[in-house]
């Protein structure tokens, strides 16, 4: 019954607009208007091949320019595909007035702002939102409710839309109110993200700021914008927060039995930031063996890149829990050491002064705390013992090579001193002698 009466309604609708379309067709009000929104159309189609070019050069900056002027303008020059359909929309409001006073009627015209109105949210939906989910948004509810608001039967349809309940248990809510709750809280919380992006870039821009604080700063900003984007979203929907009452009790009942390893890493992130013993850009490794350098810590678990390019999703709990070896914290100097041996035959006074004055030849070996120490070990079954200690900015991996720079010097060192590395050789003794033929 319901089906058939959907039906008679949308078969009338059908004959009124058939009817409109009859009268515009024998109008001359109505070709005169037509004819006026070709002419809007062609003059802003000339307008904006002419202006176009000129507002693109001044709204792009240059291309290392990070400024937040800068940053404007390549945000307003996003919108530069919409000239033409809000041109056209200008012109044709222009005229619509003289049309309304020349022949008491502006349908046609009226039709013609809301299908460029249209033309413009398509070009915003197309090629101006990049966000995967606002496009998604936009190509899903945005675009049919430019389309119907361009047919006129918008009004009809979100009556239609108000009236269609969706029971949910003891809750029910019309399909139009679920419309406008997402798509009031994809913008809300687009927005949010948004804003905490750009504040992020800003915090971490601060070099004078611990690369801890920085992280908490971040964090804390993160949780304020979106705890408000979730407010904001609450008040204009019209729920009252009072009826999450329930619900922060089942999250509190959840985090006592199944959450509380969240929690503890939560709690863990947090402390982490604050006393900064690790942190973003340290080299860290853990007693279970994972070993890598920090690339972002996050609400629950903190990611760690190793040398060969493998991430490493390790807890905030382990950092607190365990013992943690942290190589690199706020930028300090590591010590490595080369092993060496010379032949029983070398004057082993010289050998100190020539390793050393070698090693600090290496532009990664550092004066400071300590420059290059070479010390005698031990007598070895094949050769004198030696081993030079070196500090460095920096951890012996990846990218750095500086026990193998350091081989290096050593090997060509005692070369041009006539200085011989021994290799392991062996003395046999014979108890008998041998038999002879």
């Amino acid at each position: 019954m319901e089906s058939s009466v959907i039906v008679d309604k949308t078969l009338q609708k059908l004959a009124a607009l058939w009817d409109i379309a009859q009268g515009w067709l024998l109008s001359p009000a109505a070709w005169s208007q037509f004819a006026l929104l070709v002419v809007a159309y062609v003059a802003a189609l000339f307008v904006a091949k002419k202006l176009r070019p000129l507002l693109s050069r001044m709204l792009t900056p240059a291309a290392d320019a990070e400024t937040y002027l800068a940053r404007a303008r390549r945000f307003v020059a996003m919108f530069l595909p919409l000239l033409l359909p809000l041109l056209a929309y200008a012109f044709i409001g222009v005229g619509e007035t003289a049309t309304r006073a020349m022949f008491g009627s502006g349908a046609v015209i009226a039709f013609g702002k809301r299908v460029f109105l249209f033309l413009a949210v398509r070009i915003l939906v197309k090629e101006i939102i990049k966000d995967p989910v606002m496009n998604v948004l936009g190509r899903y509810i945005l675009v049919p409710i430019a389309g119907l608001y361009a047919l006129g039967i918008l009004d009809e349809v979100m009556a239609y839309l108000d009236t269609t309940v969706v029971p949910l248990g003891n809750l029910s809510f019309s399909v139009l109110f679920a419309i406008r709750f997402v798509l009031v809280a994809g913008a809300i919380f687009w927005l949010g993200r948004w804003s905490n992006d750009q504040s992020s870039q800003f915090i971490k821009s601060q070099d004078e700021m611990r690369p801890a604080m920085r992280e908490l700063a971040a964090k804390t900003i993160e949780i304020a914008i979106f705890g408000v984007a979730f407010l904001l979203v609450m008040n204009i929907m019209g729920i009252s927060l009072t009826s999450l009452a329930v619900l922060t009790g089942v999250i509190g009942v959840g985090l006592g039995f199944g959450l509380q390893k969240i929690a503890s890493n939560f709690i863990s992130g947090v402390i982490l930031l604050l006393e900064g013993q690790a942190t973003v850009g340290d080299y860290v490794e853990l007693d279970g063996g994972e070993a890598g350098t920090i690339i972002k810590m996050t609400a629950r678990a903190t990611i760690l890149e190793t040398y060969d390019g493998r991430w490493i999703v390790v807890p905030n709990e382990d950092f607190i829990t365990t013992r943690v070896v942290n190589y690199s914290d706020s930028g300090s100097a590591n010590r490595y050491e080369a092993d060496f041996s010379v032949s029983y035959d070398t004057d082993i006074n010289r050998v100190p002064a020539i390793i050393e004055a070698a090693v600090a030849k290496h532009p990664g070996v550092l004066d400071k705390p300590f420059p290059p120490d070479c010390e005698l070990r031990g007598f070895g079954d094949s050769g004198v013992d030696f081993s030079v200690e070196f500090w460095v900015e920096g951890i012996d991996d990846g990218k750095n090579k500086f026990l193998s720079d350091v081989l290096f010097l050593i090997w060509n060192a005692l070369k041009d001193e006539g200085i011989q590395i021994p290799y392991p050789h062996r003395v046999v003794e014979l108890k008998t002698p041998l038999p002879t033929s």
